[in-house]
């Protein structure tokens, strides 16, 4: 496996090898680093007593996210790959084991077997398949089911589970985590739909499909996420 070889899997790039074939998919990444920029903001203001640096290891991966994804978009290669679902991949574990702990309050020893239970269910959707008639255009460019979208499922039931377990324990993140998990569950939409609609979509004459959406949501979906670890990040009942 060359780590230089290319990798067409965007409806805007189809088989183009330029830095600039995904202008889009490539800028909408400003989402993330102003989420990243708004949530350091916030972290700054709080006096030292009151900072936590589990959140400003959170605030730090949502720039890498940032910018592994706008390496992928421009240069489009195996190590860009890399440089793009890592930091995501380690978002999604590092917030997991946040919440269980800060927020649900369970011992280590829990929130390390639902971290690997968690890895496991990564694995396992990511594995998935699809029949062929479900997603023809995906299929016929041999991406993975529902365009490689099913990876993240285990990510969207974690945000509504644990949103709906602190809403029964009276906890505020409720509303931020199940805000979260209704947008992100809106973002899989845009993002599996990418190569489906990529025909009938166009903006100056060129196709752009819909992967650029899943950018835009996603960056509400880490907003939300850091506000409720950066504002409540200990129990706060009933409120």
């Amino acid at each position: 496996m060359a780590w230089s070889e290319q990798i067409f899997r965007y409806c805007e790039r189809g088989s183009d090898p330029e830095f600039w074939a995904e202008p889009v998919n490539a800028l909408t990444n400003t989402g993330f680093i102003l989420v990243g920029i708004l949530a350091a903001g916030s972290y700054a203001q709080k006096p030292l007593a009151h900072r936590d640096q589990r959140d400003a290891v959170l605030i730090a991966l949502v720039f890498t996210i940032g910018l592994g994804s706008f390496l992928f978009h421009t240069f489009a290669t195996r190590w860009a790959s890399a440089a793009d679902v890592g930091p995501i991949g380690l978002f999604m574990l590092a917030y997991f084991a946040y919440a269980l702990r800060k927020f649900v309050e369970l011992s280590w020893l829990v929130v390390g077997l639902s971290v690997a239970a968690f890895i496991g269910a990564l694995h396992l959707f990511g594995e998935m398949s699809c029949q062929p008639s479900f997603m023809p255009v995906s299929n016929a460019l041999g991406v993975p089911c529902l365009n490689g979208t099913a990876g993240y499922i285990p990510a969207l039931l974690a945000m509504l589970v644990v949103g709906f377990v602190l809403r029964m324990k009276g906890h505020p993140a409720w509303r931020y985590l199940v805000g979260a998990g209704c947008i992100f569950s809106l973002s899989m939409a845009f993002r599996t739909l990418d190569f489906e609609i990529c025909d009938g979509s166009a903006l100056l004459g060129a196709r752009i499909g819909t992967h650029f959406v899943w950018h835009l949501l996603n960056a509400i979906v880490l907003y939300l996420l850091l506000h409720a670890a950066l504002f409540h990040g200990s129990q706060q009942s009933h409120q």
